[in-house]
């Protein structure tokens, strides 16, 4: 009796085969997004400590974002918000407007919005990763239902039942319940893993956007021209 994992799977029901296949996509697909989104995380997290050396190094705003623009950055994480606070920042001195409260409000209005687009874009796929955690294993076990209902359905129709007539249905049956954990342990543990990641640089976010619009607040009331104040 041939009961290699292969072989419990060509020979299983065609109910229970798409059940693995829709495990085997939903595997393959998580394990997409937790790669990308591994290597987005790490290079946010580079580029936030990068940038955050230099800003806090005692340089001008002006050469920072001069700095940012001559690389090319600035689009994403800490250096995406500075760009929207500092270009509204500029925006509002060159359409001379000079009360500090406009100027300051303005400012965190930028932010505010570019930190929530990327708020959105650290949270993509998160959602993703936790549906795939939560229904891989009832759709496993759907397919261990199904296969261990064909098997007993089966013993009814021969005379005498025996181990080596119902150990196939069973067997294939529970790689059905197999395959939903593999597909959902992993998804779970970079769910987790990614939200803790995501917490801790959204705080960071936040921190940096008070910091910076009390550097515009310091700068606009002592008339500071592009300096931190």
């Amino acid at each position: 009796m041939n009961l290699s994992l292969s072989h419990l799977i060509l020979n299983a029901s065609v109910m229970v085969q798409l059940v693995m296949l829709v495990l085997l996509a939903a595997s393959v697909s998580s394990w997409f997004v937790i790669f990308r989104k591994r290597g987005y995380l790490r290079e946010l997290r580079r580029n936030a400590d990068r940038f955050e050396n230099s800003f806090w190094s005692g340089g001008r705003l002006t050469d920072i974002y001069e700095g940012l623009r001559r690389r090319g950055d600035g689009d994403i994480g800490l250096e995406g918000l500075f760009r929207a606070g500092y270009e509204e920042f500029s925006r509002a001195r060159n359409d001379g407007r000079t009360a500090a409260p406009e100027i300051v409000a303005a400012v965190q209005r930028a932010i505010r919005v570019a930190q929530v687009r990327e708020v959105d874009r650290l949270e993509s796929g998160l959602a993703y990763l936790a549906t795939i955690g939560s229904t891989s294993p009832y759709i496993g076990l759907f397919g261990t239902v199904w296969g261990i209902m064909n098997a007993f359905i089966g013993l009814g129709n021969v005379k005498q039942a025996t181990i080596a007539l119902v150990a196939p249905g069973i067997a294939e049956a529970l790689v059905a319940t197999a395959m939903g954990l593999f597909a959902a342990i992993p998804a779970v543990i970079a769910y987790n893993t990614f939200t803790n990641l995501v917490e801790r640089i959204e705080s960071r976010f936040h921190a940096f956007s008070e910091e910076f619009i009390g550097i515009v607040d310091r700068g606009v009331q002592s008339g500071a021209q592009g300096g931190k104040g």
